[in-house]
């Protein structure tokens, strides 16, 4: 953010230093010490401004932020800190740094979480761009990335819901049965991309085609994450289980 006119204040011309912190969410060891070198570790960060850390983080309290905010170096649940990052400096004064959060906090709700599209080291790139016009380095969420535009070679948990386990009568077996059948029978196997992988890992009853109605995939997302909350788990917007590390501070909300 650059300099504001001297008009604007003594207290504005102070320059203040926007800090990344970065975690590690696998567990301390080999892998992590070689995924973490290569730069394509699972990584969570949190911008620090004004002796507070802010993060974003996923839970299901429709319309409240999942941005919050942490003493500096707080680790995450099964998280270990990693690296501190002076990103660079911000002349923006204390009431303009607290409008740029706030306005942060409204984007970034805590429903909206998604662990390759949505997710912390996206709010803090965000805030960073805010807060001095860069981006944060691009290796925070270079895990995610890889997930996006190559989905065979991460975690399957990470790019599809787990299978779910239904009663074999009533209403959540035709639900399953019809949101998990395929166009064409058994032929419609015969469409699978050649030399797909991801697609001989499926087995032939759960395999959907690229065809798929889209209002059938968003049902399946749909039941996905009423599942999740029934068994009380935290999914994000595709049904995935987010990690304790990435779930919002509800308590210290924006």
């Amino acid at each position: 953010m650059p300099p504001p006119s001297r008009s604007s204040g003594s207290q504005n011309l102070r320059k203040k230093k926007v800090i990344i912190n970065v975690y590690d969410l696998l567990p301390p060891g080999r892998l992590s010490s070689i995924v973490w070198t290569l730069g394509v570790g699972l990584l969570h960060s949190g911008v620090v401004i004004n002796d507070r850390e802010y993060a974003f983080g996923g839970h299901d309290r429709r319309g409240l932020t999942g941005v919050y905010w942490t003493k500096p170096k707080t680790e995450p649940p099964g998280g270990t800190f990693r690296s501190e990052i002076l990103h660079g400096f911000t002349y923006a004064s204390d009431q303009e740094i607290e409008e740029i959060i706030r306005d942060a906090s409204t984007e970034f709700l805590g429903p909206t979480y998604n662990l390759l599209t949505r997710n912390c080291n996206h709010f803090t790139s965000h805030l960073c761009i805010a807060l001095t016009g860069q981006a944060a380095p691009a290796f925070l969420n270079r895990a995610a990335s890889i997930g996006v535009a190559l989905p065979c070679v991460v975690p399957a948990g990470w790019i599809e819901p787990p299978e779910c386990e239904v009663a074999d009568d009533g209403a959540d077996h035709d639900e399953n049965t019809r949101l998990t059948r395929h166009a064409g029978g058994a032929g419609s196997a015969s469409r699978r991309p050649p030399g797909d992988e991801a697609w001989e890992s499926s087995s032939e009853g759960e395999y959907t085609s690229d065809g798929e109605d889209e209002r059938q995939r968003r049902e399946r997302q749909r039941f996905e994450r009423m599942k999740g909350r029934k068994s009380g788990e935290l999914r994000d917007t595709e049904g995935r289980v987010v990690l304790a590390a990435e779930r919002a501070r509800v308590d210290r909300t924006v």
